[in-house]
């Protein structure tokens, strides 16, 4: 499946969120202190992971809201003149499932012409939070999209059932949200992870998806994976990857394109 005879695929992904997860809360733009936690990943974390992808060479896949596009659209180019793929990832950070039939199109083709006229030629998409309507996958194909990104059924990229959008599967082992995110809404009990055992779990699922075939599918986020104690684990962790030499690393788009 994979080219060169590869074992596995693999693709680093960042949701570029900045500001957008709380903003779509109830009175989330009125809490600077929060909000700020989102700022750090356009003002300081892109700059610093455009700059380690240079570094180890790979090219990677960014999901970006319409609304952090129209407040960051530097950022979004910086993106593209490196070199990396920028993908659909709503106009708010509103999950489908919340929105009834006008809003869900709206906010896809919103958000995918302020994408494109950005310069971006996109044609993936990560839904926020990775959740789905039941009318999702028939607007991501009537609107041209080819694969998805949100699924946790497999590990290997699959065609939808009767359609021509592939599906990368996707899973919370490998989210960064999931080891790194304090929870700030109340709940103080949750351990901030020590960067060394996410690169453990992370090292461990490699290791089972290269036996299986499969993707590995890495998503994260720019204001969590970009802090100083841990942007060194990923680069660490990108390295190994590239040294055991039967991945295969590239954007979402070519590795979906697999299965055209």
């Amino acid at each position: 499946m994979w080219p060169d005879g590869r074992r596995a695929a693999a693709a680093f992904t960042f949701d570029f969120d900045a500001e957008e997860v709380w903003l779509t809360k109830p009175a989330g733009a009125d809490r600077p202190g929060v909000l700020s936690q989102g700022t750090y990943g356009a003002k300081v974390a892109v700059p610093l992971i455009l700059a380690m992808l240079q570094r180890v060479g790979v090219t990677a896949t960014f999901f970006v809201p319409g609304r952090v596009a129209e407040r960051y659209p530097e950022r979004v180019r910086e993106i593209l003149a490196a070199g990396h793929e920028v993908g659909h990832h709503g106009y708010t950070h509103t999950s489908p499932a919340d929105l009834d039939a006008a809003g869900e199109e709206a906010e896809l083709a919103r958000a995918l012409q302020i994408l494109r006229d950005l310069g971006a030629d996109v044609i993936g998409y990560r839904s926020p939070s990775w959740d789905f309507s039941p009318r999702t996958l028939g607007l991501l194909e009537q609107h041209g999209f080819a694969y998805s990104t949100n699924l946790m059924d497999d590990l290997r990229p699959y065609r939808h059932p009767g359609k021509r959008l592939v599906e990368l599967p996707v899973h919370w082992t490998l989210d960064d949200a999931a080891h790194f995110w304090f929870d700030d809404a109340g709940n103080w009990t949750k351990a901030i992870a020590v960067p060394r055992h996410v690169r453990e779990i992370w090292d461990g699922e490699l290791d089972g998806i290269r036996d299986y075939g499969g993707s590995f599918i890495l998503t994260m986020h720019p204001q969590i994976i970009g802090r100083p104690g841990r942007l060194p684990m990923l680069e660490a962790f990108i390295r190994h990857m590239l040294e055991l030499g039967d991945v295969w690393v590239a954007p979402c788009r070519e590795i979906a394109a697999r299965l055209a």
